[in-house]
């Protein structure tokens, strides 16, 4: 079976309508941080086995951002978000 994600704007697509950002959790740096802060927010990723947040852009379809939140073993899809409105959420 083919794995769904439920665009809030387009409806049920296949998820190679999309194109994976990565982990939605992370906070960039204040410009003035260190180094080393900005090391580890660019090249260091951690790599979890189980429930995930991450970015997703809707490429084929509306190229919205979402935030989807699945299983990284199993790949089951919880929940997609709008990713401004979760930004705006999160005060960002």
């Amino acid at each position: 079976m083919a794995s769904l994600i439920h665009c809030p704007h387009c409806g049920v697509r296949p998820k190679e309508e999309f194109s994976i950002r990565g982990d939605a959790s992370l906070v960039r740096p204040d410009p003035e941080a260190s180094d080393e802060a900005w090391h580890d927010y660019v090249h260091i990723r951690s790599n979890p086995r189980g429930r995930y947040r991450e970015h997703w852009q809707h490429v084929a379809g509306c190229r919205r951002w979402l935030v989807v939140e699945r299983d990284t073993f199993t790949h089951e899809v919880f929940s997609v978000t709008d990713g401004a409105a979760t930004a705006r959420e999160a005060g960002r």
